[in-house]
């Protein structure tokens, strides 16, 4: 045997190595013999970041994906051509682009409805296949009642799939399977990951037979997280809880501190109660006074502590125009049935010490007072 085929072929013995976290699984394969086989299938990594966002969820299956997009199109996966769904009007605008391109390549029916209304939701057609909305609503921070949508759909048509997006809420403050619903997604690359240095996404449910569509279906597309990602996101939930709590308290008080501003016109912050939303932290939207609607720009630059950008749900602050970022692929006369105007601005708060996030609010806002007067 030549030293070439031995070295090529060694592998260190690990069977004492015993590691305090898990290691990671950075290969393709595995052996024939393994559960995973093969990591468009399946990784440790995946497995042990899918059990613990279940486990805070109190889900029976989690399914990880790349993205918290890919999360969204391989549930919409799940209707058939011709099917009937039923998506709020207040929604992330990525996400409203991608129900449209979904519904006019399977031909299904699209209602655009206002879920956070009782009328609202008395208006959800009797055989509605799938309902998909957020709680808290991006933006406005709109509550949906989960569980009055779930028994309204589910007493017409009991295999109809009620979808809520829980990436603004998360685990920590709200179980929408305990609501009703039969899936609940996350964008993991918000709060999940935390340090804006990883994407992904992952679908719970405690449902088996779409447990197993969802698994076939990211087997077949190949839309599974990677193994390094899921290692990042399963060592930044370690922190978890202990970052949102931070974020509720800093969230609840400079949303008080920006409330009495004489530059903002209105606040919105969500409703939480005891029963669906028990807690709330890390962003708020605020409409600009009408003489500051156009000053947005130099608002941005002027704050020294907000980053910029679409990205948020992490240890520091950003500052966004959901018109010109989150909601830029929406026409503007879907912005403006929306309500969503240049005025409006999305606060995202990390990890920072408050007092410092409201002196360099007070210093931007004042600086374009003083350019508009």
């Amino acid at each position: 045997m030549s030293a070439n085929t031995e070295a090529l072929h060694l592998r260190v013995d690990n069977r004492d190595a015993l590691p305090v976290v898990t290691p990671l699984y950075q290969c393709s394969a595995f052996t024939s013999d393994s559960p995973f086989f093969y990591s468009r299938k399946g990784n440790p990594n995946v497995s042990e970041f899918e059990q613990v966002v279940a486990k805070l969820e109190n889900a029976k299956y989690g399914v990880a994906y790349a993205t918290g997009m890919s999360a969204i199109y391989m549930t919409l996966e799940l209707l058939a051509p011709g099917a009937k769904l039923v998506i709020n009007k207040d929604i992330y605008g990525c996400s409203y682009k991608l129900f449209q391109r979904t519904a006019s390549r399977l031909d299904l029916t699209l209602l655009i409805l206002d879920l956070s209304t009782k009328s609202g939701i008395r208006q959800i057609p009797r055989d509605t296949d799938m309902i998909a909305f957020e709680t808290p609503t991006n933006p406005f921070l709109k509550t949906i009642d989960i569980t009055a949508v779930a028994n309204h759909v589910k007493s017409t048509n009991p295999r109809a799939i009620v979808v809520v997006d829980n990436t603004w809420a998360t685990p920590a403050f709200q179980h929408p399977l305990e609501c009703g619903a039969d899936i609940s997604l996350h964008s993991a690359t918000k709060y999940f990951s935390g340090h804006s240095d990883v994407m992904g996404g992952v679908a719970l449910t405690n449902n088996d037979l779409l447990h197993n569509r969802l698994v076939d279906g990211r087997f077949y597309a190949g839309t599974i997280l990677t193994p390094h990602s899921a290692w990042l996101l399963r060592r930044s939930m370690q922190t978890f809880n202990v970052r949102m709590k931070q974020h509720s308290m800093t969230t609840l008080e400079m949303a008080d501190f920006v409330r009495a501003l004489p530059h903002v016109k209105h606040v919105y912050y969500p409703s939480v109660d005891p029963t669906q939303l028990t807690g709330y932290g890390g962003i708020i939207f605020l409409d600009l006074q009408d003489d500051l609607v156009e000053s947005y720009s130099e608002f941005a630059r002027t704050l020294r502590w907000f980053d910029t950008g679409t990205g948020m749900a992490c240890v520091t602050s950003m500052v966004a125009q959901p018109y010109s970022g989150s909601h830029a692929s929406m026409t503007d006369e879907e912005k403006a049935s929306s309500g969503i105007g240049k005025g409006l601005v999305r606060l995202c708060f990390g990890l920072e010490d408050p007092q410092d996030l409201k002196s360099d609010l007070l210093n931007a806002f004042r600086t374009i007072e003083n350019l508009h007067h």
